[in-house]
């Protein structure tokens, strides 16, 4: 009897230890589990690290205007009183067209060693011819070919000019403020010219004298 009784406690405590084993090992594992989700991909320091950058985007139309303002097309010089303000900004070796050109090559081959103001007024002589309805022909070109007016044009052909010099650049400068109206002149009005070394006797209303130059109408 006594060894059946103490083989009976024997047994209990056994099935009581095996039972209390899984609880233990169960219990050690849950402090894993916030480790985990601390190293989940999804972490919250992610997201302030985006919101500038769509800030940022977000405040980018306001750029806008100013970029349009870069793109518009460069505008047109205005009338100034400072001719050689003027002739800085247009200086060029391109005249950028056929009629530009004629213009320029009889600034050039007229008045090159003349101030500004002479230069002016001699390419201000060939477009007032060009704009006379009839008395003269109708373009630049047109008029620098009439026959015995341009001592320079020889044989129906303009000459050569060195297209990286400065004079032929001023030259070209002054052309353009001509065609585009953007200076006025002492000889607005003149149709002729004539060197002042010279006394040619014409009958004609006396407009300007400038440089080395005297201008009629």
């Amino acid at each position: 009897m006594l060894v059946s009784v103490r083989s009976a406690f024997l047994i209990f405590a056994a099935l009581s230890a095996s039972s209390v084993a899984p609880a233990q090992v169960h219990a050690s594992a849950e402090p894993l589990l916030p480790a985990i989700g601390a190293s989940s991909p999804a972490a919250a320091v992610e997201t302030p690290l985006d919101a500038p950058a769509a800030t940022a985007n977000a405040a980018s139309p306001a750029i806008l205007p100013e970029d349009e303002e870069d793109d518009a097309p460069a505008a047109k010089p205005r009338k100034s009183t400072d001719l050689a303000a003027l002739v800085a900004e247009l200086r060029s070796s391109d005249p950028g067209s056929r009629e530009l050109e004629c213009l320029a090559v009889g600034v050039y081959f007229e008045s090159k060693s003349e101030p500004l103001i002479g230069q002016l007024a001699v390419g201000e002589v060939i477009a007032n011819r060009a704009s006379s309805n009839g008395r003269f022909p109708s373009s630049y070109c047109g008029v620098l070919f009439q026959r015995g007016q341009f001592s320079f044009v020889r044989g129906g052909r303009l000459p050569a000019v060195p297209r990286a010099s400065r004079q032929w650049q001023t030259a070209v400068a002054i052309a353009k403020i001509v065609d585009q109206d953007l200076k006025d002149s002492a000889a607005d009005t003149a149709l002729f010219f004539h060197a002042k070394r010279v006394s040619p006797g014409w009958k004609l209303k006396r407009v300007a004298s400038i440089g080395n130059h005297v201008f009629y109408r």
